[in-house]
């Protein structure tokens, strides 16, 4: 058994949550018992993720995407309302870390996701306010063809079939990583001169774009690139405080 606090503690200071200009408050939005047994990870604070939750007794719920976005009161809609009765009808605290859990340069979603593909060194990329989210990665030798890395960034996120243009060099030495909603970042990549970019979900104007900068855009799911961080912090606070964790996947086409 942990303690609630000692766990967002431990989080926050890990993830170094205060320093991010983020779209919402990350830490505990919702706060429940006190004593932790049973942790459960998603990737979205969604009615289902909550009703799953719920069947399994967890008393801490750790997403990605949290309840409360703006850093001002808003109004509680019928949606919002059935989420936050199941998490208080069944006690249970509800932790997000948003971008803090994109740009930490171990477990955040980019670097976990540049490892996975086979980068050897990484670097950090993708400046917003103060901080960086993503990350750039390179790889050994003469490098990899964009089917090879395809393939590599399909099985790092769970086997989806990533949206390709191949309009970059036969050779990817180097790629840049930014998660979920990331395309704006791919005018940055291009006058970075990276190979190739990987990002969660395509905006209209990237195909043209990545064709034109010379690059490989690859759009492998914004949930599917988001997996990742929030499963690896699951296990680290599994294991630091001897608690039990479990994943919920519940997929996301987008």
């Amino acid at each position: 058994m942990a303690n609630l606090e000692e766990i967002v503690n431990f989080c926050d200071e890990l993830l170094d949550a205060q320093s991010f200009e983020d779209y919402c408050p990350n830490g505990l939005q919702v706060p429940g018992r006190s004593d932790v047994t049973a942790i459960v990870s998603g990737v979205s604070a969604s009615l289902e993720l909550f009703e799953r939750s719920a069947e399994l007794n967890a008393d801490l719920i750790l997403a990605h995407h949290g309840l409360i976005w703006g850093r001002t009161p808003t109004v509680i809609d019928r949606a919002a309302k059935r989420r936050l009765e199941l998490l208080f009808g069944s006690d249970c605290s509800l932790l997000a870390y948003h971008l803090p859990l994109d740009g930490h340069a171990e477990i955040g979603n980019n670097a976990l996701i540049a490892a996975a593909i086979g980068c050897e060194r990484q670097q950090s990329f993708g400046w917003l306010g103060a901080q960086t989210i993503g990350v750039a990665g390179f790889f050994p030798g003469d490098g990899i063809s964009i089917g090879e890395l395809t393939t590599r960034a399909a099985a790092a996120c769970g086997e989806r079939e990533p949206l390709v243009f191949d309009g970059g060099p036969e050779l990817i030495k180097s790629v840049a990583v930014v998660s979920g909603a990331g395309s704006s970042y791919l005018d940055d990549a291009i006058k970075a001169g990276f190979d190739a970019f990987i990002t969660g979900e395509p905006a209209e104007r990237v195909m043209n774009e990545s064709r034109e900068g010379r690059i490989h855009f690859i759009a492998a799911g914004h949930y599917a690139t988001e997996t990742l961080g929030v499963q690896h912090l699951g296990e680290m606070i599994a294991e630091r405080f001897d608690v039990s964790h479990q994943f919920v996947d519940v997929p996301n086409p987008i």
